[in-house]
């Protein structure tokens, strides 16, 4: 219910919107990601072998076919104008998503954008509640523009029309309902400005120069920049606040090195003195505190010794707290507001699915309330709170609805180290869990997580017979600060371990098939594909990357420009490029192919910019060249993931034919 953050994130993420995985037909709440009409491919296979005699292929149940799975959802995203009036959501026109608007309680949905490329993913609604204002790149580069259309139709209006730069939404208030605050990193590649934009007329007003080198900032609810967080050469974390927009900067706060990837800005109270601020200093888990900007005092809103705060629900009107959530094995949800503890217990009995709620209109009368279930597809409803009463609004994907569908079972295991593993489990249905074909899927960030819910690789992968292990290895967020830190300069050891050691516990449980093991991810999952056939080349029968990692003293020295203010603490959890050389390579893939007997399938977006193709080629070069089985294939008009669907669907039928070949699944 955090549908108007104004805090930027710190942590950085390999993966796109920082996950591994797939989302409901690509996407849960968001819609999923895809690139251009033609694509490059090499294979670099040796002669093929005989093939091996596979047990008879897994067919208890019917085939869902992959344009269900990783095609573009029906509808996606709802969002509630402010006065609740009108719905607007994502749908496709003509195969490419875009935003539509419809009357409350009517069925007249009315196209409003007119994407016929790459399809938009993300919007909101303005506080005038007469626009609607979307983000959207060129060819996966990450260089976001900021556009902004009348809801009641027109043309759409670019709002930070400058070539190669990046835009991100820093504040939208009601206070101020015409205009937004944008950053632009313009002056600075490595630092975003902040200006206030029109949204009528696309009139860009710089307000705030970065001249401190904030990398986050927070507005007040008078639109006005009031804090910032800065890093310093250690890797601390400085919160600065300032009274308004004419007084110094001062700082209120400071967050060690070991507490920068758990600690962020939320946000303001409702009097603009409090800020609230997720923080793990003095405790392991991230607790939602506020900070008295008059006097300094901290104060704890919420927390868990076990489980780090993962969401927040905020009132739209009054900016008060409502609720927070701790990820668990599921969504946990810890009500501060007795109205909201009575509407959440209401919303538990309608499905047993973890619930968020996704938009409301600005009185708080009207929910829009999203069901994420492991074997169901996304469904959204409406949810009256004075009547307390939901209305299913639709599913993401409805021909998934009675698709057999599988259940996914949070585990754990312990690590060699002793360390506990959280991990999903997904299963195929109809068989016994007994010496069964698997894919070991870790997810990508480093510095994110796996969570319960649906998700379209693990269903697709389990429908063709395979069991899909997602294991939560050290450095995945969620599990306090001691969990997430274990990982610091571990890429390729511990965290490889970890990953292993869940590997190994499959087939102890007799649940795998030693022979028929696979690892498949993306970005740091990719990475930790290549690092698990190099490691462990009597482990995995084969291995599908997808945007990995290869070399990382490369990859370090071609982090995106406004990454550069984290190099240091890249640096301090992965390695230092100039100075750990030597250690980089020896946990960089590329360098260690000699050791990789299984065959690799590698899938690669030529504008990403968060894991360059340069990685993906050396990796692929290095392979033929030792003669090693490699088949490559990248998207001309794709950055970090694969966001357009022809590209999703072309990429995971090739992976689904290597996979059935190498491992005995079946195979549409």
């Amino acid at each position: 219910m955090n549908w108007k953050s104004t805090s930027t994130a710190i942590a950085m993420c390999l993966a796109a919107a920082c996950g591994g995985g797939g989302g409901a037909a690509g996407g849960a709440d968001t819609a999923g990601a895809g690139v251009g009409d033609s694509h490059v491919s090499d294979s670099g296979q040796k002669p093929a072998a005989a093939k091996r005699a596979w047990p008879k292929p897994y067919d208890a149940v019917a085939l869902i076919p992959r344009e269900k799975l990783f095609g573009n959802p029906v509808k996606a995203s709802p969002r509630l104008s402010p006065d609740g009036k009108r719905l607007a959501y994502l749908a496709p026109q003509d195969g490419v998503l875009n935003v539509w608007v419809q009357t409350v309680g009517k069925e007249d949905g009315k196209l409003l954008t007119a994407d016929k490329v790459r399809g938009i993913r993300q919007y909101f609604w303005a506080e005038d509640g007469q626009h609607i204002v979307y983000l959207q790149d060129a060819g996966g580069d990450e260089n976001w523009h900021a556009y902004s259309i009348p809801a009641a139709g027109g043309t759409a209006v670019d709002l930070t029309p400058v070539k190669g730069v990046q835009a991100e939404i820093v504040g939208v208030e009601k206070s101020d309902p015409g205009h937004i605050l944008v950053g632009l990193n313009d002056r600075d590649p490595q630092f975003h400005d902040i200006y206030k934009v029109d949204l009528k007329t696309g009139k860009r007003t710089l307000v705030y120069k970065n001249e401190i080198k904030a990398v986050g900032f927070t507005v007040d609810h008078k639109l006005r920049v009031r804090a910032a967080q800065t890093f310093t050469p250690t890797g601390t974390i400085e919160v600065l606040h300032r009274a308004d927009d004419k007084a110094p900067w001062k700082k209120i706060a400071a967050w060690g090195a070991e507490d920068s990837f758990t600690s962020q800005l939320f946000g303001f109270s409702g009097d603009n003195r409090t800020l609230y601020v997720m923080e793990s200093t003095g405790s392991n888990a991230v607790e939602l505190r506020g900070i008295d900007t008059r006097t300094g005092k901290e104060k704890t809103v919420a927390g868990d010794p076990d489980a780090d705060v993962s969401d927040v629900m905020v009132s739209p009107a009054s900016h008060k707290i409502l609720a927070v959530g701790f990820e668990r094995d599921r969504m946990d949800w810890k009500p501060l507001d007795a109205k909201v503890g009575k509407d959440l217990a209401v919303l538990k009995q309608v499905a047993d699915a973890d619930i968020a709620v996704v938009s409301s209109d600005r009185k708080e009368a009207t929910w829009i309330v999203v069901f994420n279930d492991d074997n169901k597809p996304p469904r959204f409803y409406t949810y009256d709170r004075k009547t307390q009463k939901a209305s299913f609004l639709f599913s993401v994907q409805p021909e998934l609805e009675d698709a057999p569908l599988a259940d996914m079972q949070p585990v754990t295991y312990k690590a060699r180290d002793g360390l506990v593993i959280h991990a999903y489990l997904t299963l195929p249905r109809e068989v016994p869990a007994r010496k069964l074909p698997v894919v070991i899927n870790p997810h990508g960030g480093p510095w994110a997580r796996d969570g319960w819910g649906f998700n379209s690789w693990s269903q697709w992968l389990a429908n063709r017979g395979y069991a899909v292990l997602q294991p939560n290895f050290r450095g995945s967020t969620g599990y306090g600060k001691k969990f997430l830190n274990a990982a610091d300069k571990e890429w390729g050891r511990k965290m490889q371990q970890d990953v292993t050691d869940g590997t190994r516990w499959l087939i102890e449980q007799g649940i795998a098939d030693p022979d028929r093991i696979c690892i498949m991810g993306g970005s740091y999952g990719g990475y930790a594909t290549l690092m698990g056939l190099a490691t462990e080349p009597g482990l995995y029968a084969c291995g599908v990357d997808m945007v990995g990692v290869a070399n990382l003293i490369t990859w370090l020295k071609t982090i995106p420009p406004y990454w550069m203010p984290f190099r240091d603490v890249l640096a301090q959890r992965v390695g230092d490029p100039d100075k750990d050389a030597e250690f980089l390579k020896s946990r960089s893939p590329v360098f260690l192919v000699d050791k990789i007997k299984a065959p690799l399938l590698i899938g690669q977006g030529h504008n990403d910019p968060r894991v360059p193709r340069a990685e993906s080629i050396q990796i692929r070069d290095a392979m033929k060249k030792a003669g090693k089985e490699v088949e490559y294939v990248e998207y001309p008009d794709e950055g970090h993931g694969f966001q357009r669907p022809e590209n999703r669907l072309d990429f995971f039928a090739r992976a689904e034919k290597f996979l059935a070949a190498k491992i005995g699944g079946r195979a549409e």
